[in-house]
């Protein structure tokens, strides 16, 4: 069930944790994108609609302010989102000028499969590879994670 685990430094430098911390964390992130490619959506629209609908609704520059892009790129990726159905446009309240993108239920439908695809892969592969104490010790690392990025 278990493999053996790299070597670690009995008391590694901050350093070397956080080029290990990198890597991995960067490995996991390729890996739970790719476990929900059946979804048909791209990495930037999965970051679209998540931030749509954690955020509520934005204009396009505020999106693309947010998701460091270019108006015109961010532009792109609405009107790819809104010809499947998962994003929508409505004049701004504010500004008639201007229009406001909001995640539709379909893309909040779209989007909690994704999320679930994700957890399931993640779920499966630790079920899988790791033992009860692994689990215990990879939960105390999530929350010295948590710790470290402030959420």
């Amino acid at each position: 069930m278990t493999r053996p685990s790299a070597a670690v430094p009995a008391d590694p430098t901050a350093e070397e944790v956080a080029n290990q911390l990198a890597a991995v964390v960067g490995r996991l992130l390729r890996r739970l994108r790719s476990s929900s490619s059946e979804s048909l959506l791209t990495p930037a629209q999965r970051s679209v609609l998540a931030r749509l609908d954690d955020g509520g609704p934005t204009t396009t520059a505020g999106l693309a302010r947010a998701e460091l892009v270019r108006p015109q790129s961010m532009r792109l990726t609405l009107g790819a989102l809104e010809g499947q159905g998962l994003v929508e446009r409505a004049p701004d309240p504010a500004d008639g000028r201007k229009s406001v993108m909001s995640i539709t239920d379909t893309g909040r439908a779209t989007l909690a499969q994704v999320r679930a695809a994700k957890r399931n892969w993640l779920a499966e592969a630790v079920a899988a590879e790791l033992d009860g104490a692994e689990r215990r010790t990879v939960a105390e690392a999530a929350a010295l994670i948590e710790r470290l990025v402030g959420s």
